[in-house]
């Protein structure tokens, strides 16, 4: 890795490979816990040129579709995130039929035709990450199909008509475990974010998706500078640390979607709670649009203002490095468009980072 982050003290020799990679959060928080990043796939350029710049030794196989999981170096770890417009509440909703989650199916060909060329003895442990409408999509059809696709076993549907926010199946040669995570409640300190995603694990030993997914563990703090011209918070955030001295700044996130949507059907009850309070956590980033949120200091309420979150910002509220997303690998900038969408598309930093400590205390 080029940022000064140390790899934590296991001696794992484990390997990880990262389908629909992004900007390369499995690859960052396995690292952190002695997993190695071999290979990466995707095909967006500003998220590629960010993670060669922190991974340059990683190999990239570019579009999932061309890969033939029997052909690529194999890996004791797959992770992928795939593509979740279809299965999202606040997409048409498609599910798992939709052009882009349908790729879904791709990772799965991968995993079977790499495990099919070793004999079975590897991927390990596959991790799976995405929206929680996943649940729902398709009357709620769609994680049933992910929950087949992995163990190759008819699951019946729940008795309740719904899935619940974690739960176990088993295959004839695999264990499968999901946990829906907020990333709210995860990292040191914890983030500010509403992020609630599901996450996956399938163990084709069948002994510890249980354990990676459910068991209690401390998380390590790590720094948070990648880079070292790292950014400045005070010159990011446009405050100056003078005026700051001895007041008590105000932060409000409010829910822009939620309000324009309350504003359309004239909800006077939605506008008005779309507004959040102190305390509230920031909504969800999501890639095609930018969090607002209003500042004031204590007492000083007609001089607040309202504006957008910078990068830096939306790196901070993921657990990313600072910077992470500023530079491509030939130290080219990479535009706020393209960062706010890289990251609005990643994973939570303390999120990952929990399931991979799971994976290097088990394997």
């Amino acid at each position: 890795m080029k940022d000064d982050m140390i790899k934590m003290d296991y001696n794992t020799n484990l390997k990880i490979g990262s389908l629909f990679d992004g900007i390369g959060v499995f690859p960052l928080s396995a690292s952190r816990y002695g997993i190695s990043p071999t290979w990466a796939s995707e095909i967006e350029k500003a998220p590629v040129s960010i993670t060669k710049r922190h991974f340059p030794h990683m190999l990239h196989l570019g579009d999932i579709t061309k890969i033939d999981g029997g052909e690529i170096p194999p890996v004791h770890v797959i992770t992928f995130g795939s593509p979740c417009q279809n299965l999202s509440n606040i997409g048409k909703r498609e599910g798992l039929a939709g052009s882009q989650s349908s790729l879904f199916y791709h990772a799965i060909r991968i995993i079977e035709e790499m495990r099919c060329a070793t004999n079975g003895a590897y991927p390990v442990i596959t991790v799976w990450e995405n929206v929680m409408g996943a649940f729902s999509s398709n009357n709620r059809l769609d994680f049933k199909a992910v929950l087949e696709s992995f163990t190759k076993t008819d699951i019946p549907m729940p008795t309740s008509g719904e899935w619940a926010n974690a739960g176990m199946v088993r295959g004839k040669d695999v264990d499968v475990c999901w946990r829906l995570l907020d990333a709210r409640y995860w990292g040191i300190p914890t983030l500010a974010q509403r992020r609630r995603r599901i996450f996956l694990v399938a163990d084709f030993r069948g002994t510890s998706a249980r354990e990676i997914l459910f068991k209690a563990r401390d998380l390590q703090s790590f720094p948070t500078s990648c880079e070292k011209g790292r950014l400045s918070s005070t010159i990011t955030s446009g405050l100056s640390t003078q005026k700051a001295r001895g007041k008590i700044p105000i932060v409000r996130p409010f829910q822009e979607r939620r309000m324009r949507s309350a504003a359309k059907d004239k909800n006077k009850t939605g506008f008005i709670g779309s507004f959040g309070r102190t305390d509230d956590p920031f909504p969800t980033l999501l890639a095609g649009s930018v969090n607002y949120f209003s500042f004031w200091y204590e007492g000083e309420e007609k001089e607040g203002f309202i504006r957008q979150l910078t990068p830096l910002e939306c790196e901070r509220l993921m657990g990313l490095p600072e910077g992470w997303t500023a530079l491509g690998h030939k130290d080219e900038t990479i535009s706020d468009y393209a960062r706010y969408k890289a990251i609005g598309n990643a994973i939570a930093v303390p999120c990952a980072e929990y399931i991979m400590a799971g994976i290097a205390e088990s394997l």
